[in-house]
């Protein structure tokens, strides 16, 4: 009687241990099934809701809206596309030099250059707007104070320049990322093959960076359509599309206008989107692996020109933080420069409750983002379910649009029944969650690539159930991944502007809006003060988590950071 005991203990417990897993492995269906609801819910919906508003007028089916901007403000789309195609170029190529100057010359200064890069991905928008009227307005330092000119700055030209510098630090990141994993060899063989280090950088090294490049192109391509604040601050008469849906939803509320406005936003940043799918669809041009700096040795006079390029941009870039600085603290810009902290004292307690609102809505995005795109990324590589690309394309889709079509989008899919969700506190965050999913998806499905997956195999065997697999398995593999999601999606939403300020209200604004409101007003001295409060509250936080995440094994986990972010860029195709 007594032996019989153990083996049905042993029994009983099998088959406690059976249903418990069962009940864990229904409990993450029920999140993967939850997930993939949400991204068609925050995605999906509001892309469809938008389209069907361009079209439909009063109860109609229209392309009334289209026709007028095909006809009289046809003038918009070529603006947009003229700005856009001109900064991208500009933009690509300061990049190129940037990231050869870092990678391929025998210069110094490297470590400094990449952490100005770094330094410029944190700015808020419109710093360079900012300092481009500090620097160069009627009143400016250079142009009044040095040059003793009083010239007119505004219009395309100045939006064009301040949009290439703004977009040129992250065009030479992503292109370092691909010089970087670039096999070296290849161009050791061009040398000792008789070819000139310039015919070698022409011939081997940027053919085999083309698809870093032409992905550094289509993002500062997007970015450039979704700019809407540089041309209102800077542009004076010369608008595009993206000013003119701010001004339709914000001043006329004129929705189907502003839909239609949003869609054609759409159209140009897609087909970029398919040139770069079709240039690099099959090509395997650099491996995830972060090598070391190329052994090309480049001739002198091209290691001056990178060198004289890459050091006037750097300089720009830090005159352009030590001018938001100083405005910070000057008594009136433009005429008395003396030091004061009356633009410190003259923030309002609404101001100062947006920046609180801005580092609470960052952090609730940042952490639900990343563990949100990780489980995508899980559920796409792993699980492979009936519709797993369809769930990939979805959470791919925000990197692909202007933030001013997916900011009309959710005014027009959450501002009636069932769902009425514009003005509250959810939809901001929700908005940040998924306009940065891309990346947060990406990076680990990067990293999960390249993961055995017999190493979770053995765990189901043993007995570990779905959830526990995946956060004692796969997450702690997916480190890098996971803060990668975190800080871009706490620094964008820290900085960003584009979709978010058609879904805030009065009184519930952030930092960013009130420091673009501070700047349309003329008071350069808050809106500095604002923009110095970012850059610090962000370059402080990113760093601190960095150094959490990472502390174990920080050089082996940043090198496998940097490859990772890299993959999650060149992935979105």
């Amino acid at each position: 009687m007594n032996s019989g005991r153990p083996s049905m203990v042993n029994k009983i417990k099998q088959e406690v241990s059976f249903k418990d897993t069962s009940f864990s492995d229904f409990i993450a269906g029920l999140i993967y099934v939850l997930i993939a609801a949400s991204v068609l819910l925050f995605i999906l919906w509001p892309t469809i809701a938008i389209l069907v508003k361009s079209v439909y007028y009063n109860g109609n089916f229209t392309f009334g809206q289209y026709i007028q901007l095909f006809t009289e403000n046809r003038q918009l789309l070529l603006n947009s596309i003229l700005v856009a195609a001109s900064s991208t170029v500009l933009a690509v190529i300061l990049g190129l030099f940037v990231a050869l100057f870092i990678t391929h010359s025998g210069n110094r200064g490297k470590k400094t250059v990449f952490a100005v890069l770094l330094l410029t991905m944190i700015s808020p928008p419109f710093v360079s707007a900012l300092s481009y009227i500090m620097l160069f307005g009627r009143r400016g330092i250079i142009t009044y104070y040095l040059l003793g000119l009083s010239i007119n700055p505004y219009g395309w030209h100045g939006v064009v320049l301040m949009q290439t510098l703004s977009h040129a630090s992250l065009a030479a990141l992503i292109i370092l990322g691909v010089l970087r994993g670039i096999d070296k060899s290849l161009e050791q063989a061009s040398r000792d093959l008789g070819a000139g280090s310039l015919s070698t950088l022409l011939k081997i090294t940027i053919p085999l960076a083309k698809p870093g490049i032409i992905a550094a192109a289509l993002i500062s391509f997007i970015q450039s359509l979704a700019d809407f604040g540089t041309p209102i601050i800077i542009g004076g008469n010369f608008t595009v599309l993206a000013t003119e849906a701010y001004l339709n939803v914000i001043g006329l509320y004129n929705l189907p206008r502003a839909a239609a406005m949003g869609t054609l936003l759409m159209i140009p940043a897609l087909l970029m989107f398919v040139i770069y799918r079709r240039v690099v669809e099959n090509s395997e041009y650099f491996s995830l692996r972060v090598g070391s700096d190329s052994s090309l040795v480049l001739s002198r006079w091209i290691n001056h020109v990178l060198a004289l390029v890459t050091w006037a941009f750097i300089l720009f870039q830090l005159l352009q933080y030590a001018t938001i600085l100083w405005g910070a603290f000057a008594k009136t810009w433009g005429v008395d420069f003396t030091f004061s902290m009356k633009h410190i004292q003259a923030l309002g307690m609404g101001q100062l409750l947006a920046f609180a609102r801005s580092l609470e809505y960052a952090l609730i995005a940042a952490l639900a983002g990343s563990l949100i795109g990780m489980i995508i990324a899980y559920m796409v590589e792993r699980k492979k379910f009936p519709g797993y690309r369809i769930l990939d394309f979805l959470a791919t889709l925000p990197y692909m649009i202007p933030g001013p079509f997916l900011g009309i989008a959710y005014v027009l899919a959450f501002h009636d029944k069932p769902l009425i969700l514009t003005g509250t506190v959810f939809i901001v965050i929700v908005n940040c969650i998924y306009r940065q999913l891309p990346i947060s998806t990406k990076a680990g499905t990067a990293i999960l690539t390249q993961l055995n997956p017999e190493t979770e195999y053995g765990a189901r065997d043993l007995g570990a159930d779905e959830i526990s697999t995946f956060k004692d398995v796969i997450l702690p593999s997916l480190k890098p991944a996971f803060l990668i999601g975190f800080i871009n999606t706490f620094t964008t939403t820290m900085t960003t502007i584009g979709a978010i300020i058609f879904l805030v209200v009065p009184g519930s604004e952030v930092a960013t809006v009130q420091m673009f409101n501070a700047i349309k007003t003329g008071q350069i001295g808050v809106s500095a003060v604002i923009a110095n409060m970012i850059i610090i509250v962000t370059l402080a936080v990113n760093l601190a988590f960095s150094y959490f995440i990472l502390r174990p094994q920080r050089y082996k986990d940043s090198e496998k950071m940097e490859g990772t972010y890299v993959s999650a860029i060149e992935g979105i195709r």
